[in-house]
């Protein structure tokens, strides 16, 4: 009981002193030492882990493949926006899905404000903020959906705001309305970290659950799943490379969740720790990597064997499984930025074959087909869509979050 208590006061006070660096200037740092450079900086690489000056190359055709294929997938997706800025999906994940359109129309360079899809992009924008709860920061509507949606809702919105921010301040001040937007993006990336380390600090039913993120409230038989979480470490990495100041521990904390999960005998991770939970998809090997990249541990000999994985299990055929848990669209991103940030002979071995794919499935409207599993074809192909765009977008390198040797 005394260590229960000890426990509980020490996640208010680091919830506290969290909440006191999430107010502070934005400066790219960790909250313990805002001077350190993180470890994906310091740290060692393998010779699997992607630099600078590493290049993902494709071929003319390949190129103009790739081009054609996401400018028809943003035309569909831009089509389908509603009057409030959102974009039509089951009731109570909007603000994810919309998200997900917005990072797709960023991941090609288009940027607020601006023609052809800066209308677009902003009340996409608008829509995200609007929905974040100003007392508690998360961002995700109110009813009993948020008990499923709730987590993944606020993770995503909050990594596309991170994206975001940097296409609204500098030289894109000089639009009056980015920097008026420039500054409520700002204060909800704040607001969003506190909720993201709140969440995570929570007491764990399970004790190898500490660190990571599941469900809103009830739906939490493990504590903490390896899905939701990768989108929160995804946040943090985003919101540090955007200039906030993250919590060194609240990733380190994570960290260590991630590697948990993974599966010496399956060498790959898994989405949970326990019963029938403890399954590998294409999704989960993929954020994987992409949390241990992300979040400073690119070193790490797990890795290797989590990318050969995927080469094994490949998106052939279209829109088809490997698990009844495995979600093809949603598996194809993690996977593809994945094996970006890997090495070069990563990136060739996987994408060109991805891209084949899902070029020659993309419907005549540029969508793509709702996920074939599990009921998910209730989200839409919009969701789809935007997915299958972000799949595609390494090549292009405009979405900070992905960008290779940052």
């Amino acid at each position: 009981m005394a260590r229960a208590k000890l426990d509980h006061h020490c996640n208010a006070c680091s919830i506290v002193a969290f909440a006191l660096l999430a107010f502070a200037p934005p400066c790219a740092a960790w909250g313990a030492d805002p001077s350190a450079k993180p470890k994906s900086e310091t740290g060692r690489a393998t010779e699997r882990t992607a630099t600078a000056a590493d290049r993902l190359e494709l071929t003319p055709p390949e190129r103009d493949r790739l081009d054609r294929a996401v400018d028809k997938a943003l035309e569909f997706i831009a089509s389908n926006q509603r009057e409030d800025g959102s974009f039509p999906t089951r009731s109570g994940a909007e603000p994810a899905v919309t998200s997900l359109c917005v990072m797709a129309l960023l991941s090609r360079g288009h940027q607020p404000g601006k023609p052809p899809y800066g209308d677009c992009i902003d009340r996409g924008i608008d829509y995200v903020l609007n929905v974040q709860d100003k007392g508690s920061g998360a961002i995700m509507p109110r009813g009993t959906a948020q008990l499923i949606y709730g987590n993944y809702n606020h993770a995503i919105s909050a990594l596309m705001l991170c994206d975001a921010y940097a296409k609204t301040r500098g030289k894109y001040r000089d639009i009056e309305a980015n920097a008026r937007r420039h500054d409520r993006i700002e204060n909800a990336i704040r607001q969003a970290l506190v909720y993201a380390r709140k969440d995570q600090t929570r007491p764990k039913q399970q004790l190898g659950a500490r660190g990571g993120w599941r469900y809103v409230g009830r739906l939490r038989p493990n504590d903490s799943d390896l899905s939701v979480t990768a989108w929160m470490v995804m946040f943090y990495s985003s919101a540090r490379k955007t200039g906030f100041v993250i919590p060194k521990k609240g990733m380190d904390d994570a960290l260590r969740f991630v590697r948990r999960t993974f599966d010496k005998k399956q060498r790959a991770f898994v989405y949970a720790l326990a019963g029938d939970e403890r399954y590998c998809s294409r999704a989960t090997v993929g954020a994987g990597i992409l949390c241990l990249v992300l979040g400073g541990d690119a070193a790490n000999p797990m890795i290797p064997d989590a990318a050969a994985w995927i080469h094994k299990n490949a998106f052939e055929p279209y829109n088809g499984s490997r698990h009844p848990e495995d979600r093809y669209h949603y598996s194809a991103f993690y996977c593809s930025q994945a094996m970006a940030l890997l090495s070069a002979h990563d990136f060739a071995m996987f994408y060109p074959k991805l891209l084949l794919v899902l070029s020659h499935h993309q419907q005549e409207d540029g969508s793509w087909d709702a996920e074939a599993i599990r009921g998910d074809a209730v989200y839409g192909n919009t969701y789809t869509t935007a997915l299958a765009v972000l799949a595609l977008s390494p090549p292009y390198q405009m979405l900070d979050t992905y960008r290779r040797g940052r």
